[in-house]
Parts: structure tokens; sequence; C-alpha cells
């Protein structure tokens, strides 16, 4: 409790006021207690948040933040997932509630070892993961539930990535139930370090199941991606998910590993995730 509170103190005094991106609130270079690298954290506020003070929203936290917003147009790879677009579209036609999405930035040269659970011997890189896990919930989302009018529970929270992203994002949502209680799983890469994360998914207890996961990959995407995505889904349901209910598994025709693959599945994973009441 207390490396928590002196994190979320120092988190908090290196904060300066965001910036404006567009639509979006930018905090630049964000310091950890928990990692030597900084990030930059992007908000974008669903339609209506500065008409309706007593409104409280959920939260959606997105990995590789620099490649989701079209209000940032700084991607390395020159496009992006739209989802800001996107999410005020189906807002709009009121398909999916409304919501806060926060994008955290990548560290770049260290994006490998903050986005895996282990060590791989083969890559010689990752296992910082855990670390990344403490300042996402001991830092960042404490920050924005300070900032920002956010529904806190699990039931609330969400969490998701692509490849490696999508790896962190289940990684941590099997070690955090209590802060996650909604996955966005994008061609994950399960094949880290010899699919370590499915034997911790083995080890899991059931109380897991109340996550609800989206999961999907793309038929042309290298078949390490499309294989691991299959066992995993059929783990997950062996483990007790069931398809429809808090499962949802896609076999993207044509998807490739690629942002605009992604950004095509972004609004199904929306509805899926946060639909409209």
């Amino acid at each position: 409790m207390t490396l928590l509170l002196e994190s979320s103190r120092r988190f908090d005094s290196s904060v300066p006021e965001p910036t404006k991106a567009g639509s979006l609130d930018h905090y630049p270079e964000m310091e950890s207690a928990y990692l030597p690298n900084k990030h930059d954290v992007l908000v974008c506020l669903p339609p209506g948040y500065d008409r309706d003070h007593s409104r409280h929203y959920p939260v959606l936290y997105l990995q590789d933040g620099q490649n989701v917003f079209d209000d940032w147009p700084m991607s390395p790879f020159g496009v992006q997932w739209g989802i800001d677009t996107t999410a005020r579209a189906l807002i709009h036609a009121e398909v999916i509630e409304p919501l806060i999405i926060v994008a955290i930035g990548n560290a770049k040269g260290d994006r490998i070892d903050e986005y895996t659970p282990t060590h791989d011997e083969e890559k010689a890189a990752g296992g910082l993961a855990g670390r990344y896990g403490s300042m996402l919930v001991n830092e960042i989302k404490p920050f924005i539930d300070r900032m920002y009018r956010t529904r806190q529970g699990a039931s609330n929270t969400a969490l998701g990535g692509s490849s490696l992203g999508a790896l962190l994002s289940l990684y941590l949502g099997m070690e955090h139930p209590g802060v996650f209680a909604k996955l966005a799983i994008l061609s994950p890469s399960v094949w880290w370090d010899h699919r370590w994360i499915l034997r911790r998914l083995g080890e899991q207890d059931t109380h897991r199941r109340s996550l609800r996961i989206w999961l999907d990959a793309g038929t042309e995407e290298h078949d390490r991606i499309v294989r691991g995505a299959r066992i995993l889904h059929r783990m997950l349901t062996r483990k007790g998910w069931q398809e429809g209910l808090n499962l949802k598994y896609l076999v993207a025709e044509g998807g490739r590993h690629h942002e605009r693959s992604w950004a095509e599945r972004s609004g199904l994973f929306l509805k899926f995730l946060f639909p409209a009441h």
C-alpha cells in the first residue's frame, strides 16, 4: 500500500496540464515509479461529456496508443485505427454506450520488453509486463479516475490491444480481474515464449470467466497468429467461456497484421464490449 501511494503521488506530481491534439487530451512523457521509460497518454472523451456534468463513463484502455486515434496523426506506420471517429459514430447512432478511451503510447525501443510477461530466451527479450501492469493499475488508471468522470468498477473498465499489445492485455486481464472485466484481444502474439500465455491460462481459477473477451485474427496473417488465436479460443471455451455470451471469436476474412485491418474490426469489438443499453 505504501508503494502504491508513493507511486501515485510521484505520478501526479510529474504530470503537466494536458495539451490539445484535435479533440484529444494529450499528457506527454508521463513518468512512472515502475518503469524507466516515459509514456504519452491520450484521452478521447465522448460526445456530450462537457454538457452533462453529472454523468460518469466506462473506460477503454488501449496499448500502442500512438496508432489508434484519427486526431493523433503521428502513427509510425502512417495509418491509424481511427477508433475515436468510429466510437463517436456508434455513440451518435446509439449502438454503443458513450465511453472514455485512453491510449497509452508504447516505449518505442522497449516495447517488446514492456508488452511481454516473460523473458523469451530465443528472442533475448521480454518480461516487463508485470511492471507495466503496475504502472497502469497503480498510476495511470487512478490518475484518469481523478481527472475524469469515470465509472470505476471492473465491469466498466476494458483493456485492449493488437499483436504484442493483445498478449499484454490478455495477461493483465487475467492477473487483474478485479480491475479489468472486458478485453479486446486482436491478433494476439500467443506464440511468445513457446505459448507461455496458454500455460498461464491453464493455471487460472475459473472465476476469471467474469472477463468478457473479444478475440480475433485475420486469415492473411502469419500462421502462428492464426493458429495461436484458434488454440486460445479453444482453451477459453474449455475453461468455461461461452461464445456469444462472454466470448466473441472472429476469423476476419482477408485480415492482415496491420493497423488498417485492426481499424476495420474496432467497431465490432466496441459493439460487443460496450453495447448500448
